[in-house]
């Protein structure tokens, strides 16, 4: 046990993650926790920082208030242009601009520093990348996030995506200088990029998709450029969004062992580490890496399409990225929103720092939570079926990786479900949610969430619990993962990146998945609803209560009261009759494949109609089909169900 000393972290508004001195006094919980951890044990190649292990950046990353607002803000002092297609503006209402801000984060970050010493410099390279390179994160002392300054707030800032090297040269596709740049690197090329291993361009040459010179006729003297495929794939985003714990290296039984200490990842593969986050690869090992797939308009923008990450969360748009002249306007402008799935953070940030700070304003704020709000919402499609008293709720996974993905701790999806009589009285509920106490009813309903924790040799080492545990840099154990696969869904391809199904089972090719509800025997008609929360109660109660270092848990507590709780967010919605007549195969429309059940009732009620299970009887017939109200199902009630078909 010792005494552990923070700095500020985070100042905001009077806020301020206070200067702590304070003993560790659980005993039992915490005294055999492995504080023995180093920066070796969290070193990842790549771009190393300024400081320490590797060569100093030529150049300094810019920071996107210091040089990137002179072009491509709307309203800036040189310009002024269409701020829904301004790339700064929208980059600064995203949670990637804000990554550096975001309350959550602090309090999870003080936890892992909790937990394992220097965890931090595993954690801020995603979240302050500049930071993190230039020597302001990764050092001792530095890995609480007290050193950070200035532009270190700008989160994952333009010049981060922009000065990014492609990892695999490419020859004739790569700019060229990436040769060199590769076999500079004194970090070692990463095996398989994730955790924030990148390589940046040690000189300011700012990469991107476009041919700048020709695009504005032979003449741009603005900054130096590269032209880069690579800012196109998915293999950029992988870089921060597969995340994988290097503490552990799995075994040939399939469980994670914790590493000897004081040294880096024997290997540096990513799936040879405890998988925390797996989204890119969910990406990889779906049907949209393979081509691109025509998504009805649901993503994409201009595009007919779609195939790669930024595909769907930049969707292209017409319009100019610069307006500072010579103009050039482009129908396959990338909108830099980022559309995600957070549904309350952003407005947290706002109140905590002031707007010249964080490029917000309570209109971009309110626009790009609704912006991640309709990406929920065309994330899925919602299906119900009736079958006897058994109702049937089918959600189907139209997006390019698992539903939900990311960051698991205190994320999830569920069904609500509510029936009522003929009076439009409820008379059942699954799945309730509390808006007052934010408890959510799991019980009786589908949950779609994964749940990590220790393993009984790490619940020992740590002093721990065994099982389920939101102590993220100390768990190796998937316990459950239930989430919906994405198109082209196959077990074994699965496996391979460590984002099988856990306590859960679909089938090769199933990108969705159904729930049975029992139906009431009052009930006469159904409101199904799906929702998605970020942060859920037991997650930022855990985050206030566990912190022993400092007030980071306690802001994010009151951030997350402050606005709404993390208020859930409707993703589908289906209001119906649960017996509709002439609806034989329950789906809740009438057409042609309701016809074979309507002739089997014809044939008497000993003949089981087809579509149907075997328990459908003779009164099941007349309730469905016998439209003429007499005594049995013939070609009088056939002519009155085609009547009732809307054309």
């Amino acid at each position: 046990m010792r005494d552990r000393i923070n700095s500020c972290s985070v100042v905001a508004y009077g806020f301020c993650v206070a200067t702590a001195v304070v003993a560790l006094t659980n005993v039992e919980a915490f005294a055999a926790l492995p504080t023995g951890t180093t920066l070796e044990d969290f070193f990842m190649p790549g771009t190393q920082p300024g400081i320490g292990k590797g060569a100093d950046l030529q150049e300094p990353l810019a920071g996107a208030f210091e040089q990137c607002i002179l072009c491509h803000q709307a309203g800036s002092p040189t310009v002024t242009f269409d701020e829904t297609t301004a790339p700064f503006d929208r980059w600064a209402a995203s949670m990637m601009g804000q990554a550096a801000r975001d309350p959550i984060f602090y309090a999870a970050l003080a936890i892992a520093e909790q937990d394992a010493d220097f965890a931090g410099a595993y954690c801020l390279r995603c979240h302050t990348p500049t930071g993190w390179a230039e020597g302001r994160v990764a050092g001792p002392g530095m890995t609480d996030g007290s050193a950070m300054t200035g532009k270190d707030f700008d989160g994952v800032s333009c010049s981060i995506c922009h000065r990014m090297v492609d990892p695999v040269y490419k020859p004739g596709v790569s700019p060229a200088v990436d040769s060199g740049i590769l076999a500079s690197v004194t970090g070692g090329v990463p095996v398989n990029p994730g955790s924030g291993q990148y390589i940046f361009d040690p000189i300011d040459r700012r990469r991107g998709p476009y041919d700048l010179v020709a695009d504005h006729g032979g003449f741009f003297p603005y900054h130096d450029f590269e032209i880069s495929p690579f800012h196109q794939t998915s293999a950029l985003c992988a870089t921060c969004h597969d995340v994988s714990n290097p503490l552990f290296t799995k075994q040939p039984d399939g469980s994670y062992a914790l590493n000897d200490l004081d040294a880096e990842h024997p290997t540096q593969d990513k799936f040879d580490q405890f998988p925390v986050e797996r989204t890119y690869s969910e990406w990889a090992q779906s049907s949209f890496a393979l081509s691109s797939i025509n998504m009805g308009g649901r993503f994409g923008g201009n595009l007919p399409a779609v195939s790669s990450c930024q595909d769907c969360h930049m969707e292209d748009t017409t319009g100019d990225g610069c307006r500072f002249p010579p103009t050039f306007t482009r129908t396959d402008l990338a909108q830099h929103n980022f559309n995600g799935a957070n549904s309350w953070v952003l407005s947290a940030v706002r109140h905590l720092y002031p707007d010249n700070e964080t490029g917000l304003s309570a209109q971009s704020v309110t626009d790009s939570i609704a912006r991640n709000e309709s990406m929920l919402v065309r994330a899925s499609d919602l299906e119900t079926y009736v079958d006897g008293d058994t109702l049937t709720v089918r959600i189907i996974n139209f997006s390019g990786h698992k539903l939900p993905t990311g960051y698991g701790e205190g994320r999830r999806m569920w069904i609500n479900v509510r029936f009522f009589d003929e009076t439009d009285a409820l008379v059942a509920e699954r799945g309730a949610y509390d808006v007052t106490s934010a408890g959510l009813t799991t019980a009786d309903t589908k949950v779609y969430e994964v749940k990590h924790g220790l393993d009984a040799e790490m619940a020992n080492s740590t002093g721990l619990p065994i099982g389920e545990s939101f102590h993220f840099a100390l768990n190796n154990e998937v316990l459950l993962d239930n989430r919906i696969p994405p198109l082209g869904f196959i077990n074994t391809n699965f496996e391979s990146i460590q984002a099988e199904p856990v306590g859960y089972a679909y089938a090769d090719g199933q990108n969705w998945d159904d729930t049975d509800y029992t139906i009431p025997p009052t009930a006469v008609s159904v409101e199904v609803a799906v929702y998605h929360q970020t942060t859920s109660k037991e997650y930022i109660e855990f985050l206030r209560d566990t912190n022993t270092t400092n007030t980071a848990g306690d802001l994010a507590y009151d951030m997350w009261e402050m606005f709404g709780k993390s208020a859930p967010v409707e993703m589908d919605f289906v209001s119906r009759d649960l017996f509709i007549a002439g609806d034989g195969d329950g789906d809740g429309d009438i057409d042609v494949d309701d016809l074979p059940a309507f002739v089997d009732c014809m044939a008497g009620p000993d003949a089981p109609p087809a579509p149907l299970d075997a328990n459908w009887d003779s009164q099941d017939c007349l309730d469905v089909y016998n439209f003429d109200v007499d005594t049995d199902v013939d070609l009088e009630d056939f002519t009155a169900m085609m009547d009732s078909v809307e054309p």
